[in-house]
């Protein structure tokens, strides 16, 4: 009995493990490939999808797989596009997006919309007020991170209505698939 209780924890610690990197890599490749830069704010700005493949790891697998898929995936893409500085305040702030989301939506009774874009509007608040910091740290000026407020509203908010709209299909696969 011992046996294969260990031998099914393994199976689904190497499963989480597969689902988290999966969820790293598709941040990361949707950060790096689809953004555009913003000609605002003190470094320019980036809108991006990366917060999308984020938010399905956090909703489907939990604040674990949401958090490292955040803070991994968007910190290596600071790390391999230029924007080194930016890492350390991405691993934390995405990292805690991607961990709030999970949390709140794996809670009993949590899996529905409303609680869906509840998470998403706390991850938003988290993006808005983290790197509001990480501007006053890297740029020493108060009012000029302001100007990123927009893009970083406009960046979950696509996030937000892309997930909503096919959240529900790709839960239910991932339970039917055993995933979840």
């Amino acid at each position: 009995m011992a046996r294969s209780h260990a031998a099914q924890k393994s199976r689904n610690t190497a499963a989480e493990l597969t689902i988290t990197a999966l969820f790293i890599a598709l941040t990361y490749i949707f950060t790096a490939f689809i953004n555009v830069r913003l000609p605002i704010a003190a470094n320019g700005g980036l809108i991006h999808l990366g917060n999308v493949p984020l938010f399905i790891g956090a909703i489907i697998f939990g604040k674990r797989t949401g958090a490292a898929a955040g803070g991994i995936g968007m910190g290596l893409f600071d790390l391999l596009s230029g924007w080194t500085l930016w890492a350390p305040f991405t691993l934390v702030v995405a990292g805690l997006m991607g961990y709030v989301t999970g949390r709140i939506t794996e809670k009993e009774g949590h899996q529905k919309l409303i609680w869906y874009a509840a998470a998403m509007g706390a991850a938003c608040v988290i993006k808005i007020i983290g790197y509001y910091i990480a501007e006053v740290v890297i740029y020493g000026n108060l009012l000029a991170p302001a100007a990123s407020i927009p893009g970083n509203l406009i960046q979950v908010g696509m996030a937000a209505v892309i997930v909503l709209v096919i959240i529900s299909p790709l839960s239910a696969a991932a339970r039917k698939a055993g995933l979840k």
